[in-house]
């Protein structure tokens, strides 16, 4: 998922952090760089404590909906791309029925690109389209 984060610095040397999305989470880094990469693992572990009390997974805001919180005044502004797949769990074994025609349409999609690897990959991957978890 990509959540977009504010950064802050006093002095140009560190960089503080805010997910406006995860009240609560915060982060920090001595470069630019390195607060980007703090970021984004303050962000899945703040997630997974998260589910662990039974929370949903925040959907993203957009930056435009954010930038004018006087709290984010003067800040910079980036996204920053979590990879959320090992927070959702086992994969599990289902049974679905749909139309001849969705599934041949779906073989055709799964055929031209291999990024979904079979029907099961782009049922997943659409799913978290939908459920706003991409």
């Amino acid at each position: 998922m990509k959540y977009p984060i504010v950064l802050h610095t006093d002095n140009g040397e560190s960089y503080g952090v805010t997910v406006p999305d995860m009240p609560g989470c915060f982060s920090a880094g001595d470069t630019f760089d390195e607060a980007l990469e703090m970021a984004e693992e303050a962000i899945f572990s703040h997630l997974e404590l998260m589910l662990e009390d039974g929370e949903d997974i925040p959907v993203a805001s957009p930056i435009a909906e954010l930038k004018d919180n006087p709290d984010y005044r003067d800040g910079v502004w980036a996204i920053v791309n979590v990879d959320i797949t090992p927070l959702l769990g086992k994969s599990e074994k289902i049974n679905v029925t749909l139309p001849h025609l969705l599934i041949t349409k779906i073989d055709k999609v799964v055929a031209a690109n291999p990024k979904y690897k079979s029907r099961s990959g782009f049922l997943a991957e659409a799913s978290k389209k939908i459920l706003q978890l991409s």
